[in-house]
C-alpha cells in the first residue's frame, strides 16, 4: 500500500485534504476534500465560494484544472508500484458547462496499466451538484519505476 494511501486511511479524508495542501500550497487556494481513495480511483469535492468564480460568476477554469490535477495526481500516487515516481507531463482539457455549484472531480484509472513505466493517460470528469459534467480533462502522467 503506498504512503498516501495508508496516511488517507489513517487519518481520514479531511485531516489527509490538509497535509496534502501543507505539501503542495497551491491546491489550498480551491479547499479541496480528498474524500474518496484507493488505486484506480480517486474523488476531490470543492466548494462553492466567491474566491474561485470568474466574472461569470461560475468556477473559473483553472480552479477547474487544479481540482482536476489534485485528483489526477492523487490516483496515480496510489496507483503507481511501491517505490516508483510520476509527475504531470501534460494536460487536455473541454470545459463542458458552468459550474454554479460545488463540484467533484473523479479520477478514473481503472483501465490503466500501472505496472510498467512511461507515460500514462489519466481521465479526469467534474461534475457540478446536479451530476452536469461541466469539465473533462485528459492528463499526461510519467511514471518511473523504482
Amino acid at each position: 500500500m503506498s504512503q498516501a494511501l495508508s496516511m488517507f486511511n489513517s487519518v481520514g479524508s479531511s485531516a489527509f485534504s490538509n497535509m496534502v495542501c501543507q505539501t503542495a500550497p497551491y491546491f489550498s487556494t480551491i479547499t479541496p476534500e480528498v474524500a474518496e481513495l484507493r488505486p484506480g480511483y480517486a474523488l476531490v469535492k470543492v466548494p462553492f465560494r466567491k474566491e474561485i468564480t470568474n466574472h461569470l460568476a461560475s468556477v473559473h477554469a483553472i480552479a477547474l484544472c487544479n481540482a482536476a490535477e489534485l485528483a489526477g495526481g492523487m490516483l496515480t500516487d496510489v496507483s503507481i508500484p511501491a517505490g516508483g515516481k510520476w509527475i504531470p507531463k501534460g494536460m487536455t482539457v473541454e470545459y463542458l458547462a458552468k459550474a454554479k455549484t460545488g463540484i467533484r472531480a473523479i479520477a478514473d484509472g481503472s483501465g490503466v496499466d500501472w505496472n510498467s513505466a512511461g507515460d500514462k493517460i489519466v481521465s479526469v470528469d467534474i461534475f457540478d451538484e446536479a451530476d452536469v459534467k461541466v469539465f473533462t480533462a485528459k492528463i499526461t502522467m510519467n511514471v518511473k519505476s523504482a
